[in-house]
């Protein structure tokens, strides 16, 4: 053993050695093909800076961007029955849901949390399509239930980021229970007088589209979204017929008064402080936060 072996020969293996990237530092849009820095497009709301493409966003990073500051404190969600079914196709079911806990670092499919907006105190929920396509399980109703019950103790408007595949099959018919729960949900809100505002983002589909995210006072969507019960392939295979383009796209489903809004995602805080303070009859948000200016004597 000598310095030339021991110190020489690394150094010069290490000078010439090629580094290791993290392959999570680009992504690729699906939709122009554009590779984009991941700071770049994470400081864009995951919205592709080429083609304007909205991207998938979990529930956390978009509550970061929406509430005022970043902070938002989480509403407890009853935790249901734990494979009820004992349901099994390939994989057991709890093999399933860990699986997808680990791949998202979150509990379930939808996240609720309290906090302000334009200096407006709301709550909300949102789904996560990255955690078995979003599916409308038990706790996804449990979570609706909690978020409703939560906004009519505080006296707050409920504002609902709808993602999602459907009903999930491993639950059966108690998935489907869901909608009838979170359909009373709703109205407990409207019998409350509180605003009740759904965001339906890519893909909202199956039977979350048939309850809860159909049912809002206010429909707003994001550009091109995926909006539907069926989708555009079981249509054209069912009727045999080529249907219109951008059939059940956000755009489509705004032209013919299925929705009320398509927003940017960038522009979608402001809107949402817009309608809320105006449903909740409170005065226009102060630009840049400022204090309100002092009424002027004639």
């Amino acid at each position: 053993m000598n310095w030339i072996s021991n110190y020489v020969r690394p150094k010069i293996n290490s000078l010439f050695s090629r580094r290791e990237v993290p392959e999570n530092l680009w992504s690729k849009c699906p939709e122009c093909g554009t590779m984009l820095f991941h700071r770049e497009l994470s400081d864009n709301l995951n919205v592709c800076t080429s083609c304007e493409h909205h991207m998938p966003i979990t529930p956390r990073e978009r509550f970061a961007a929406l509430f005022d500051g970043g902070i938002f404190s989480e509403v407890e969600v009853p935790l249901p029955v734990p494979d009820p079914l004992a349901f099994r196709d390939q994989k057991k079911y709890p093999d399933r849901l860990k699986a997808a806990q680990k791949a998202t670092a979150e509990p379930e499919a939808m996240l609720v949390a309290e906090g302000e907006i334009g200096r407006t105190p709301i709550i909300a929920a949102a789904q996560d399509f990255a955690f078995m396509g979003g599916s409308m399980g038990m706790y996804v109703g449990n979570a609706i239930i909690a978020a409703a019950e939560r906004a009519i103790k505080l006296k707050r408007p409920l504002v609902l980021f709808s993602a999602a595949g459907g009903a999930r099959m491993q639950e059966g018919i108690l998935s489907l229970m869901q909608m009838p729960r979170t359909t009373v949900a709703v109205q407990m809100l409207k019998e409350a007088s509180l605003p009740y505002i759904v965001v339906l983002t890519h893909p909202t589909t199956g039977g979350v589209t048939a309850s809860y995210a159909m049912l809002g006072d206010v429909q707003i969507a994001e550009p091109n979204a995926l909006i539907c019960f069926a989708g555009p392939r079981v249509i054209e295979q069912t009727i045999r017929e080529k249907l219109p383009e951008g059939f059940q796209r956000a755009e489509y489903l705004l032209d013919h008064g299925m929705l009320d809004r398509v927003t940017h995602r960038k522009k979608l805080r402001e809107e949402l402080t817009t309608i809320l303070r105006m449903l909740m009859l409170q005065s226009p948000a102060i630009v840049a936060d400022l204090p309100a200016p002092s009424p002027t004597t004639p």
